[in-house]
């Protein structure tokens, strides 16, 4: 019986490992769109987000739809580092609709849920929990997705929890985003997502 619980376990870990996947392949776009005129690039094994002559938003979206989902992913802000993931998003030219967990320099609400077009701000990070945050260095965010709830952690600090029905009727794709302004460079790395049942 104990042989068999142990068993059970491997495949369960197996499965488990088995459904995450690799957004980015470390070489070029495929399976993202571009849209609008800021600069997406790979470099080194790294994806990166760069404000173009125009300063302006810009998106680099998936090309397939994600409606339940953990996905991990690391960025690293040089420059201002104004930039966010969207969830169950579509772009149309560079006016987006969805939610957008954010990703800014310190002090601007890192991990907090900003509806574009819509609402605003629907919940920011307790103040103190912005320490998680170390500019200029490698972070790790993590997004899950599941129902009309989100939740975003960044270096392993659960940042906000947030219940919305409007959420939850969403369709769509995942999207980074360039802020407009000029003067922005992200670099991404090792983008994850697991899709939930």
């Amino acid at each position: 019986m104990k042989q068999i619980l142990t068993l059970a376990a491997i495949l369960l870990t197996t499965l488990s490992f088995a459904q995450k996947k690799d957004l980015f392949n470390g070489k070029n776009l495929d399976g993202w769109t571009v849209y609008g005129t800021e600069k997406w690039y790979v470099e080194d094994g790294l994806l990166i987000c760069e404000s173009g002559p125009d300063a302006q938003y810009g998106y680099l979206g998936t090309d397939k739809d994600y409606k339940n989902f953990e996905l991990t992913l690391q960025f690293k802000q040089e420059a201002d580092g104004n930039s966010g993931v969207f969830i169950r998003s579509t772009v149309d030219g560079t006016k987006v609709s969805g939610w957008q967990i954010e990703v800014a320099p310190p002090g601007h609400d890192t991990g907090g849920i900003y509806e574009s077009y819509g609402r605003g701000w629907l919940i920011k990070p307790d103040p103190k929990k912005d320490k998680s945050l170390k500019m200029g260095k490698w972070n790790k965010m993590k997004i899950r997705v599941e129902g009309d709830t989100v939740t975003s952690w960044l270096n392993g600090t659960e940042m906000v929890t947030l219940t919305d029905a409007k959420i939850g009727e969403g369709e769509g794709g995942i999207a980074l985003q360039i802020h407009d302004g000029g003067g922005i460079k992200v670099k991404w790395r090792d983008i994850e997502i697991k899709e939930l049942e």
